[in-house]
């Protein structure tokens, strides 16, 4: 168990080994985490001979987790190169238009992977991502606007680096521009021939030669339908792909020992990635549809190059986004997508991270306004909890006596379960059920009185209830106690002081408005009603403003929302 620092919090990590796992208590946050211990694995090594169709076991450090494995198609464990570091490519976009609900449905759930691993199991994520900045759909709208490849590739970029940060990804430690980087395409080419597995054309192209590594290709072949890619008919086997293409009139080109062209689709991949981790990877990472051919490909190449047996150890697949009721996947090419700046405009970055997390990074997901209302009210049920049990604590919300015990395991059982969850293929479903069932059993435990007794209250294990439920969250990059704009700009820490002073000026006018008359005469003063409906009239006019207020008997509590409040919460009593 690691204990680190992190904006003046203080945060656990975790590492689990497998079927082992023990239970301790620190300071109140994650208290029954699972015994983290990395267990160093012999196995013979990956980068020794020439490639092979069967997966080999890694050798390394058994982190203790399991992942589902494309290359295996089950799960298995997580064995890492390094103790506590995990490097890990993952193929960018290519910046020709805007990024949509789909692409950012990918990028979301592997940011969740790799928060999990980075800030509950302590390991280190050295994440690589390409840009491809030059591509043949770049160049055909180039074509259309009338501008420059590079001008249409740098706007796009710029925009889909800004709608990744108003979804809260956190970027990778480097991006690498293929433009950049092709004197090193072209060198890398030129070992794949050297190791007799390319060839070159008469016209100045350049394709891997599929028959040279057997029946090692075909490592993804059931993933996707398998076709051979278009290109000369000087082939030698239809499945050859392209790893350097002759440039065309009016086209972008670089200098090569085949003449003038430019980078294939698949080979600036294995390029970056090997220039960045070398002959050695752990985890790649992209979405179900670049199984095949994209990463089939990336993998003859790079173990062509490197002439090793194993390049990537784990191949991890996100699922398609679709739009409800369409059998297709959200594509541009097809026209049926949310651009994320529009879906920006009426969903938080929070709420999409919650619809992320309610179904299996690897799932195929629904998206539609009813799973949208779905993750809105699972965060929402989470905020009202938080903000009811931080009243309970204040004293602001009167209560039943509380039953500690039954909460204080109940909060035990739900660290071990979710930690469990997260170490079994980040089954973020799983957690996020558990958490949900802490938030219940809270509830239940939550049930105000219009008067308060002065018995005993139970302030401690709510506290370390709502700060267990941070803490979790946080780690998936949902933060409850600030509201940020797509530039990252806190304007909720002010705003908290000016509504909790008017709420309680309101609370004080209430009070006054709801004393009864002495005998002989009984209930409210008339002349004082006007002050309740006034009372009331600020209540629901604050709510499409993000401001909650809720009446508690003689006293109130308030939240501030992420979305607008149109209506009135059903459970909201009035005053008048």
């Amino acid at each position: 168990m690691l204990l680190h620092s992190k904006r003046g919090r203080t945060m656990l990590r975790y590492s689990v080994r497998s079927g082992f796992w023990k239970e301790k208590v620190l300071c109140g946050v994650f208290s029954s985490a699972q015994s983290v211990n990395t267990v160093k694995v012999r196995t013979n090594g990956n980068c020794s001979g020439v490639s092979a169709k069967k997966w080999m076991r890694p050798g390394g450090f058994d982190t203790g987790l399991k992942t589902f494995n494309s290359l295996t198609k089950q799960k298995e464990p997580l064995i890492l190169a390094r103790e506590g570091v995990a490097t890990w490519y993952s193929c960018g976009p290519t910046v020709y238009d805007h990024a949509h609900l789909g692409h950012a449905c990918s990028y979301v759930r592997f940011d969740i992977l790799q928060r999990i691993l980075s800030r509950l199991f302590g390991i280190t994520v050295i994440h690589a991502m390409v840009i491809t900045d030059i591509d043949d759909k770049i160049i055909k709208r180039s074509w259309e606007d009338n501008v420059s490849p590079s001008v249409i590739a740098t706007v796009y970029e710029d925009g889909f680096k800004r709608d990744m940060l108003s979804l809260k990804v956190i970027p990778p430690a480097v991006y690498l521009r293929v433009t950049e980087n092709v004197h090193h395409i072209v060198t890398f080419i030129e070992g794949i021939i050297t190791n007799g597995h390319a060839y070159a054309t008469k016209e100045g192209d350049v394709y891997f030669d599929i028959q040279s590594i057997g029946d090692r290709y075909g490592k993804f072949v059931g993933a996707m339908d398998s076709q051979g890619e278009p290109g000369s008919t000087n082939k030698r086997d239809s499945r050859d792909f392209a790893l350097w293409k002759r440039s065309k009139p009016q086209e972008p080109y670089w200098e090569s020992p085949w003449g003038r062209g430019r980078p294939g689709w698949h080979i600036e991949c294995s390029t970056i990635a090997s220039a960045v981790f070398g002959s050695q990877l752990d985890v790649h990472s992209g979405g179900i549809d670049l199984a095949f051919p994209h990463h089939e490909n990336e993998v003859a190449q790079s173990e062509a190059y490197h002439q090793c047996g194993q390049w990537a150890n784990y191949f991890l697949h996100s699922g398609h986004l679709h739009l409800k009721g369409s059998a297709e996947k959200m594509s541009k090419s097809l026209k049926n997508y949310v651009t994320i700046k529009d879906f920006l405009q009426s969903y938080s970055a929070n709420e999409f991270r919650m619809f992320c997390l309610l179904t299996k990074y690897r799932s195929a997901i629904d998206y539609s306004d009813s799973s949208m209302l779905e993750a809105r009210t699972s965060l929402g049920t989470i905020s009202t909890f938080v903000q009811d049990a931080r009243a309970y604590m204040k004293g602001q919300l009167p209560c039943s006596p509380v039953q500690e015990a039954p909460l204080w395991e109940r909060l035990a059982n739900t660290k071990s379960s979710v930690v469990k969850a997260l170490a079994d293929d980040f089954d973020t479903p799983r957690a996020i059920s558990a958490v949900m069932s802490l938030v219940y059993h809270g509830n239940c435990q939550l049930q105000p009185v219009s008067k308060c007794e002065g018995g005993a209250r139970s302030p401690a294990v709510f506290g370390a209830m709502v700060s267990y439920i941070r803490e979790v969250l946080d780690i998936f990059g949902i933060d409850l106690l600030y509201s940020k704009d797509v530039d990252g700009v806190t304007t909720c820490g002010s705003l908290e002081g000016v509504v909790e002073q008017l709420t309680h000026f309101r609370s004080e006018v209430r009070a006054f408005a709801l004393a009864h008359r002495d005998e002989p005469a009984t209930g409210l003063y008339p002349e004082r009603i006007p002050l309740l409906k006034a009372c009331d009239i600020l209540r629901n006019d604050l709510a499409p403003l993000g401001v909650l207020i809720k009446d508690r008997g003689a006293g109130s509590t308030w939240e501030l929302t992420e979305r607008k409040q149109r209506v009135q919460d059903p459970d909201q009593e009035t005053s008048s």
